[in-house]
């Protein structure tokens, strides 16, 4: 656990502030969760521990208004394929000529 405060310190990851004194805003929570690293032989190698938010306390609306999801559009996947193709072929075409 101390190395993980360690590494967020050390990265500036975060910075600890007070809570603010409106009580509209919805302060999300964190929690510790560990785990038991075990070698080969099962016995405990290095245990871990790592500090995640607890965002199932936001509402939406009040907390945030917007959600985003990564996602490639068909287009984006075509148009990378296309421009991966030349690429493709001229490694199949060197094959060829090496292997013939």
């Amino acid at each position: 656990m101390h190395e993980e405060l360690e590494n967020f310190e050390r990265n500036k990851v975060w910075q600890l502030v007070k809570p603010p004194f409106d009580q509209s805003i919805n302060v999300i929570g964190t929690k510790w969760v560990f785990k038991n690293k075990q070698g080969e032989d099962g016995q405990v190698v290095r245990n871990k521990a790592r500090l995640v938010a607890q965002g199932y306390s936001q509402i939406q609306g009040f907390d945030f208004d917007e959600t985003f999801a990564p996602v490639a559009r068909l287009e984006a996947i075509r148009l990378y394929l296309l421009t991966l193709l030349p690429r493709v072929l001229s490694y199949f075409k060197w094959m060829s000529k090496v292997l013939f």
